[in-house]
Order: structure tokens, then C-alpha cells, then sequence
């Protein structure tokens, strides 16, 4: 698989799946923002179903643009804004993720369910700026991976080889046959999908931030529609 970095991208590649591309040297843009809600929109629309594909990173770090550039602070909340809808659709969100992957390519991995990556894969959380940006990627990462071992990339920088991107949790896998891993992915998700999906992947969310006897209320109504649901099924 191989997909164009040097912009974001929102066509469909018929044989690989891809329908989004977020290049790793984007600065944050109206247009950007309404690409990424483009395909938020087009996925809600649908209904959820099967997976969406998105393809990030893939530039050479030398002379690209710090990220996010220097866009007004409004811009910002909605980039976040669109990354939440992202996280939180109808359907599974695969990443592939190729070559120097940081900025908006490395925000959107974040914000995805299932994230392979190419042996050539090299992650960068700092986004070529001086200093790691402060956005909500951070966040992200420090929930996903644990404060221990984000501490080093959020607060000195530094790039993360595909390797080492599994071992530490933000990839799930590497790939030689991206395609090949894409396929098997798009089974696995199909499983669970819509809103059942979407219910699971709330409570992930949730769970560092909630204390248990205020998540157990959410657990049990899942629980309760699960049974229901299977009662109804059998």
C-alpha cells in the first residue's frame, strides 16, 4: 500500500480501502479541519458499517513545517473538536501509518482504533517544532501508553522506530503486506461494529478518567443491553 503525504486526501482507493490521507507535513487548516469532518460525515451518514482506512505520515523530516503552524487558537479547538468525532464514530478506524509519521499524521494514529504500521515507520511526537506541541495528542498518548512511558516523548521529543511503536503500545502491529494486515483488520472489526462498537470504545475511553463506582452504572447498562439484546437474538 502505498498512499500521497504531501496532502490530505479524502478519495477512496478501491483496492487498498484508504479514504482518508493526512500527510505528516500539514500545518492546521480550515481545510484540513473540514477534510477530516468530511469523512466523520460521510461515515455518519452511512450508518457505520464497515471500517474506515486512513492513511498517515510519510515525509522526510528535514525542512518540513513545525506543526501546527501558527493558526488561531479557535482553530485549534476545532481540530481537536474533529479528532474527538473521529475517536468516537459508528465505525472501526483503522490507521496505516508509513515513513516519518508526526504533526496531524501522528494526532490522527492517536486517535484511531487499530494502527498498523510499515517496518519503516518512525514516530515523532514533537511534530518538528522546538518543543513538543500541547494539544491534546498528549493527552492521548499519556492515557494509551501510561505517563512513564510518554514522559521522555512528550517532554524531550525524540522518534520512535515501528518496533519499539508496538512495544510501548501506539501500534498494534508492523507490516510488511499492509494490504494483507488491512484485510484481516477489516474481518476482526466487522465483528462489532455501529453502535456496539461505539459503546465499547466509549468505556475504554472513560475508564482512566471515571472512578469504578461511578463507571459501574455505564458497565451494567451495557451489560443489561448485551443480554437483552442476545435474549432477543436466541
Amino acid at each position: 500500500m502505498a498512499f500521497p503525504t504531501s496532502e490530505t486526501r479524502t478519495d477512496r482507493d478501491d483496492r487498498t480501502g484508504v479514504l482518508l490521507t493526512v500527510g505528516s507535513d500539514r500545518t492546521l487548516t480550515v481545510s484540513l479541519i473540514a477534510e477530516l469532518n468530511g469523512l466523520c460525515d460521510r461515515v455518519e451518514d452511512s450508518g457505520g458499517g464497515g471500517p474506515v482506512v486512513i492513511g498517515v505520515g510519510g515525509r522526510s523530516p528535514n525542512g518540513s513545517p513545525a506543526w501546527p503552524g501558527t493558526p488561531e487558537i479557535h482553530l485549534v479547538g476545532k481540530w481537536e473538536g474533529a479528532l474527538r468525532r473521529l475517536e468516537r464514530l459508528s465505525a472501526a478506524v483503522v490507521a496505516v501509518a508509513q515513513g516519518h509519521c508526526t504533526g496531524p499524521a501522528a494526532e490522527v494514529l492517536l486517535a484511531c482504533d487499530y494502527r498498523i504500521g510499515t517496518p519503516d515507520l518512525a514516530l515523532e511526537v514533537a511534530g518538528g517544532a522546538a518543543s513538543p506541541w500541547p494539544g491534546m495528542a498528549l493527552h492521548r498518548l499519556a492515557n494509551q501508553v501510561g505517563v512513564a512511558r510518554a514522559r521522555s516523548l512528550v517532554l524531550f521529543g525524540g522518534v520512535v522506530p515501528a518496533a519499539q511503536a508496538v512495544e510501548i503500545g501506539v501500534l498494534d502491529e508492523v507490516a510488511e503486506d499492509v494490504d494483507a494486515a488491512v484485510a484481516v483488520a477489516h474481518r476482526a472489526a466487522r465483528v462489532t461494529s455501529g453502535s456496539e462498537l461505539a459503546m465499547r470504545r466509549r468505556l475504554l475511553l472513560d475508564a482512566t478518567s471515571t472512578s469504578f463506582e461511578d463507571a459501574l452504572g455505564a458497565h451494567l447498562a451495557a451489560c443489561d443491553r448485551t443480554l437483552r439484546r442476545d435474549q432477543a437474538a436466541g
